[in-house]
Parts: C-alpha cells; structure tokens; sequence
C-alpha cells in the first residue's frame, strides 16, 4: 500500500468526473504535463505511487511510462482552493513529452514567434516507433 492508498475517498471528484491535474517535476519545478484524472486514474495511482491519467485519445486510462519506460513517482499531491484541480510533484524517469522533450510545455512564445529551446531528451521514433510523427 502506498501513501496515497486514501486518495480517490479522500477527493470528491467534480461533478464532471474527471479532475485537472498539473504534473510539476519536483526538483526543478518545471510544468512536465496537464492531465485529466479520473477514479479509476486515481485508484491506480494510490495503488502505485505512478502517475495514471485518462488518455482521450486512447479512450482509456494509462500509465504514464508504460510505452517507454519514462515513469513519474508522485512526490507530493495538492489541491486547489475551489477543490476542482490538483498539482502533483513527481520525480520523472525520462521525458514526459511523446516528441522527445523532458516537459510537454516545450514551445515558448517569443516576438518573433514560438521557438522550442529546450533540447530533446530523448528520440521518440525510438521510444515510440509505432506512432508515425506528423507534429
């Protein structure tokens, strides 16, 4: 049993069902993802210590990591003042972007447009070599 076995009795989800959840790198303070969790996301990360969130895509819950081994163990978990959106500090193993980079927030907006200047971490047409990269 981890020390978040209480969470999903512990977070009255809003009425939607799923709940926002920030995902922080908890040494660097750097935003990794912006993810959807749902009970059954919840229920697997107490189960765990991972962070699980709802893929839309997928249409399913996921294990972050579970394609490429590029886990996140949850830290520390907080919640908002209205209780409708959470932030959860994790160590990551790897990347948390899909195109290689260690933050999905990688593009910054500049006056001349957006520029990526962070590098990559990783290769993802190594990582993911079943997903045909068109972005």
């Amino acid at each position: 049993m981890t020390e978040w076995a209480n969470l999903p009795d512990w977070l009255p989800l809003p009425a939607t069902g799923v709940i926002p959840g920030i995902i922080q790198d908890a040494d660097s303070g750097v935003i990794l993802m912006l993810v959807e969790l749902d009970r059954e996301a919840l229920e697997r990360l107490a189960a765990t210590g991972r962070i699980h969130y709802y893929h839309p895509e997928k249409r399913k819950v996921v294990a972050k990591g579970e394609a490429s081994g590029h886990f996140q163990e949850v830290v520390e978990i907080r919640l908002n003042c209205r209780g409708d959106q959470l932030l959860i500090r994790v160590r990551p193993i790897g990347g948390a972007c899909e195109l290689g980079y260690h933050s999905c927030f990688f593009r910054r907006l500049t006056p001349d447009g957006w520029t990526i200047p962070d590098p990559k971490t990783f290769d993802p047409e190594q990582t993911y070599p079943e997903i045909a990269f068109s972005h």
